[in-house]
Order: C-alpha cells, then structure tokens, then sequence
C-alpha cells in the first residue's frame, strides 16, 4: 500500500467518524427537529455517487469512505422520516 493509499484510507476515518455523535444522539433522543431532510437526502445521493465513482474507477479509498458515509447519512435521514411521523415522547 502506498502512502498516498494510506492517507486515502486514513481521512475518512475522520470524516466518518464526525457524523457518529450524529447518529448516536438522533437514535437516543428521537429529535429530529434540526435536522434538514432536504440537506440528508443530498449529501447522501452525492455521496452515492461518490461511491459509484470509485466503484468505476477502483478506487479502494474512495469506495470505503462513501459507503460508510452512506450508512451514517442514511441512517441520519431515515430517523428524520421515521421519528417525525412518531414524535420523541
């Protein structure tokens, strides 16, 4: 693995990781009121296409880094749609 690979393969861990608190507090509180369904829906098609890019191309980095992402921003927007139609108790 080169060091450009490493790096690649590094910063997402940090990037990915910013969006876990996210995650954890929406899943805990079952608030939804701040977060902006239009803006999840986005960074996740964006990031979809991200993934397919690197699919495309080959690129293990960018292939990791998305699909993570994905997971985390999806989750983040499902809570959105599913806890607004039940509000947190």
């Amino acid at each position: 693995m080169t060091d450009l690979a490493a790096v690649g393969l590094v910063a997402p861990v940090f990037t990915s990781s910013a969006f876990v608190p996210q995650v954890w507090r929406t899943w805990k509180s079952r608030d939804v009121s701040g977060i902006s369904l239009p803006t999840y829906l986005l960074i996740t098609v964006g990031l979809a296409l991200w993934l397919l890019y690197g699919i495309l191309k080959g690129d293990l980095p960018l292939m990791v880094a998305n699909a993570v992402m994905i997971v985390l921003t999806g989750a983040i927007t499902v809570m959105k749609i599913v806890f607004e139609q039940r509000p947190a108790p």
